[in-house]
């Protein structure tokens, strides 16, 4: 397992526009069908790969959390990954994929690890209907890979959600004040429904309108969309949308390469874009230039802080009382 994380530090390193970089894994073999799939967890999310440790119980806790365990000084839950899938193995898991998703740390048993697998994100797609509904609605995106069939892309975050109970749902948006301007349009970019849940509260919190795509290519598409339309009135895409909110690796198109083009496209690139993810610390760099600024997952307070900011630059309303209690100054 040393030789696996070695190779993702290096993968974390090499990362490209629009390209993923994913640890694959299994969950096992599933009793009744002799089923044995492929899964894949973004290598940013990852921080440790060891063999599963002795397990403290804690009471009172959802079926698929076993318990916590403490790593680096630190306790953190440890969640059986295929009890929470619906997957009845004959055997325990005997590997566990240490995570950390939104300045938390977790530990997922699975049955083993592969390696990690670039993947280009033209080639993943969104989960056909009936598979988005497998897994407790876990799988977020698809692809196939040679020699290795189907792989599905999961989202953590919304496991953690569902058992981890991480998230106060109440406290965290508490303190969010109202835009100066309502007369704002947030596009926001995000292949998560939970990440999306929280951003368009965020925004309802703040009062402004919003628009929502599941990644970057649908969200391009809206953009040109909206781009016909304006120019059939003789207008411009600012005057509809004035803010672009995004995740950063999505299936399709990801978030560096839909910063990159509405950078570099006239009709679009007065629109200021924020970059907005939950790989860690110094992950801006993955973006560099082509945002305007960025913002951690999920931290709505914060997220809040800095739409006001960046609305307030657009509208010129930095002097108003409104802008102060806004923006917390």
């Amino acid at each position: 397992m040393k030789d696996l994380m070695e190779s993702v530090e290096e993968c974390t390193e090499l990362a490209s526009v629009n390209s993923l970089e994913v640890l694959l894994f299994s969950l096992g073999k599933e009793r009744e069908s002799g089923d044995k799939r492929t899964f894949g967890i973004n290598i940013f999310n990852v921080r440790e790969v060891i063999y599963v440790p002795e397990i403290t119980g804690v009471a009172d806790m959802p079926d698929s959390v076993e318990g916590t365990i403490s790593l680096w000084g630190i306790t953190i839950p440890v969640i059986n990954l295929p009890a929470y899938c619906g997957i009845k193995l004959a055997e325990k898991p005997a590997t566990m994929i240490v995570t950390e998703y939104n300045k938390h740390m977790q530990g997922f048993l699975v049955h083993s690890v592969d390696c990690i697998q670039r993947l280009v994100c033209k080639d993943i797609k969104a989960p056909p209907r009936r598979m988005a509904g497998r897994y407790g609605g876990l799988v977020t995106a698809v692809t196939e890979v040679a020699e290795k069939g189907p792989i599905m892309i999961l989202d953590i975050g919304k496991v953690l959600f569902d058992v981890a109970g991480f998230y106060d749902e109440d406290s965290i948006f508490e303190g969010i004040a109202p835009a100066a301007d309502e007369n704002i349009t947030v596009l926001f970019v995000d292949d998560s429904s939970v990440a999306r849940g929280r951003i368009r509260r965020t925004l309802e919190e703040m009062g402004v309108k919003y628009i929502s795509a599941v990644n970057g290519q649908h969200a391009w598409e809206k953009l040109n969309e909206i781009a016909a339309y304006v120019e059939a009135e003789g207008g411009a895409v600012a005057d509809k949308v004035q803010l672009i909110l995004t995740d950063i690796e999505m299936p399709e198109m990801d978030g560096q390469l839909l910063a990159r083009m509405v950078k570099n496209d006239a009709r679009f690139k007065a629109i200021p874009v924020i970059g907005h993810s939950s790989l860690g610390a110094g992950r801006e760099r993955l973006l560099g230039e082509d945002v305007d600024a960025w913002v951690e997952k999920f931290e709505p307070r914060e997220l809040a802080g800095t739409l006001a900011k960046m609305m307030c630059a657009i509208t010129g309303c930095a002097q108003s009382p409104r802008h102060r209690q806004a923006c917390g100054e």
